[in-house]
């Protein structure tokens, strides 16, 4: 017996309509892309985009990247991350041992806290930071969740009852981050960069656009950093890191670095 379900009717298009369509639809797709930070590559003959590309001529291949990050600039900046770091890391070693051993001997508990957060291109890393709180702080983050004091997926408020005396002072000179040294050493993160966010946070995005911090390197200070951290809402926060991505130069960072000094020293902002 034949099947009774209606045929679905073929639509024949005109060759100039079929790339008119297909223009379209790459169009729709190509730029949904740039909106989350995604590099896109197109095997394709000819399109009008305005972006960052290289292309393959055999393949015909045209690569769009979302961002001035790509190619030679992203070895400066690792060099300029290498070598600052290294220096760094010599120059604090004193203040690494003195850290670790208050933290030893005035709160039980490991001396580093070590987290899982959201890396370049939605990666997960481990990030290193002087321990601050108490040793089960994230088990006790659910009773905590409706103290939140900002806007958005990050969680703050401005007295933790998990943090311990010690910790308020590290964080309040940020302190607490000189651990991740060692994540700019491995490449996980930069110097400069939007901050690593937990996964919690990332859960929590609802904008693609958000998405877009994700197309470079998390950094150890950034112009959230030097424009007043946790006094800003979260909406401003990634507005900031999309300034950042759009206008990075080697300059760019070379200031936040230099603007990031006094602004610890000051201590605005700091949760």
């Amino acid at each position: 017996m034949k099947s009774m379900r209606p045929r679905t009717p073929r639509v024949r298009l005109a060759p100039r309509e079929y790339q008119d369509l297909c223009r379209e639809v790459l169009e729709r797709d190509h730029w949904r892309c740039q909106k989350c930070g995604a590099m896109t590559s197109l095997q394709v003959h000819h399109l009008e985009f305005r972006s960052h590309f290289g292309s393959d001529s055999e393949e015909n291949l045209v690569t769009f990247y979302p961002g001035k990050l790509r190619g030679w600039p992203v070895f400066l900046k690792r060099a300029m991350d290498l070598c600052l770091t290294l220096i760094a890391i010599i120059l604090s070693f004193p203040i690494l041992i003195i850290v670790s051993l208050a933290i030893k001997f005035t709160s039980p508990g490991p001396i580093l806290f070590i987290q899982n957060r959201v890396g370049l291109n939605k990666r997960r890393i481990r990030i290193y930071k002087f321990r601050t709180m108490v040793p089960d702080a994230e088990q006790k983050l659910a009773e905590l969740e409706h103290l939140n004091e900002v806007e958005g997926p990050a969680f703050k408020i401005k007295n933790d009852p998990r943090i311990t005396p010690l910790g308020r002072f590290l964080r309040r000179t940020s302190l607490d981050e000189l651990p991740q040294l060692f994540n700019v050493l491995k490449g996980d993160m930069s110097l400069v960069g939007p901050r690593p966010l937990p996964l919690r946070d990332y859960n929590g995005f609802s904008e693609d656009w958000q998405r877009r911090r994700f197309s470079v390197r998390p950094g150890l200070t950034c112009l959230w950093q030097i424009n007043g951290r946790s006094m800003i809402n979260f909406d401003k926060w990634m507005k900031f890191d999309m300034e950042y991505i759009d206008n990075w130069s080697l300059w760019l960072d070379l200031k936040i670095m230099l603007k990031t000094i006094p602004a610890v020293f000051k201590g605005s902002g700091a949760v």
